[in-house]
């Protein structure tokens, strides 16, 4: 029987190859377990495969990724490929964290954000993940509003598209 990154192997870096049929597939937690081994493998494009599919199933089963928050938040530190990236800076804020996690996870989203240096679909995606996270953290509203002024300056049409999306249903 074939696994998960087998199906996710071969083809080229910027195709999703079979993800989408890999969200279909996966229907239990375990099955959910097996396909996250995918995020450590050391195939680029099976890593990048699984992050996507991982993002698709966790949209409607995000409880999937609470067994799985320790890997994740170490993830979001030591990830080096921007395929991982910009799929961790939406995955991250699905978790339920504690109040020093979340503010470990905003500081790396925000300096994903505002580094010139970061693609930025992981600088857009980071934008998001911060959004998101104000659901769980209100408070946080007036640094994000900060963060968003500085990167503006910049005029990116990409980041500053989703930062006026952000604004029209920001809370």
């Amino acid at each position: 029987m074939k696994t998960f990154q087998d199906i996710l192997k071969g083809g080229d870096l910027r195709s999703i190859g079979k993800a989408n049929k890999i969200v279909t597939m996966v229907k239990t937690q375990n099955d959910f377990d097996n396909l996250f081994i995918g995020l450590t493998d050391s195939d680029r494009k099976v890593v990048m495969r699984t992050a996507d599919a991982i993002e698709k199933i966790t949209l409607d089963k995000s409880d999937y990724l609470q067994k799985h928050k320790t890997k994740l938040l170490k993830l979001c530190h030591i990830a080096k490929q921007i395929e991982l990236k910009w799929h961790l800076a939406l995955l991250v804020s699905r978790l339920n964290m504690t109040d020093k996690e979340l503010g470990t996870i905003w500081d790396r989203l925000t300096m994903w954000a505002t580094d010139r240096k970061e693609s930025k679909i992981v600088r857009v995606n980071s934008i998001q993940g911060l959004f998101n996270l104000l659901k769980y953290k209100p408070e946080l509203l007036q640094d994000f509003n900060l963060t968003l002024t500085e990167i503006e300056k910049e005029k990116i049409p990409s980041i500053n598209a989703r930062i006026r999306r952000i604004k029209n249903i920001s809370p």
